[in-house]
């Protein structure tokens, strides 16, 4: 058995809920700033951290595009130059200019024989054709969240080619 009830009072039913819920929300003004003012702080310092492993991947990016740069053209440098070592870094500098060349650590062996400057005049007499020229850089690198020192990191990367 259904009951309907007069259009006047289902009016006031409606209008006494809708008082309910407005006073109810009337309470909970602030909730929305409250949360906002807990998840921005995260939310920043993970969007910093992604840009800065971002800008971290970019750099090695480019210092292993410059390895390999640098290790083609001492792979061909043989009997061109006196100083194979000095070309080769002077290749990775050239083709990673957003990199610091002073920060740039250089090993390079060529033939077996390792030097670990940026300059190698007896390396000239170990180019043989069909010897393996091998270029090895590290860049350091630093991960700052807003001005913290988070992690302290180097990148590292090598390229081996066959001398012509």
């Amino acid at each position: 058995m259904i009951i309907k009830l007069p259009y006047e009072t289902r009016t006031n039913r409606s209008q006494v809920r809708s008082g309910v819920k407005r006073m109810a929300a009337g309470n909970r003004r602030g909730q929305s700033l409250v949360e906002f003012s807990v998840v921005m702080p995260i939310l920043f310092l993970t969007v910093t951290g992604i840009l800065t492993f971002g800008l971290a991947m970019r750099n090695f990016l480019v210092l292993t595009n410059g390895v390999n740069v640098g290790a083609q053209t001492l792979a061909m440098s043989r009997g061109q130059t006196t100083d194979p070592c000095a070309a080769a870094a002077a290749a990775v500098e050239a083709s990673a200019p957003s990199l610091t060349p002073a920060s740039l650590a250089f090993t390079i062996v060529i033939n077996g024989t390792t030097y670990t400057t940026a300059s190698c005049t007896s390396g000239a007499a170990n180019m043989v054709q069909g010897a393996t020229a091998q270029v090895t850089a590290s860049y350091p690198c630093t991960m700052a969240i807003y001005g913290m020192n988070g992690l302290t990191c180097g990148l590292k990367t090598q390229s081996a080619e066959m001398i012509q």
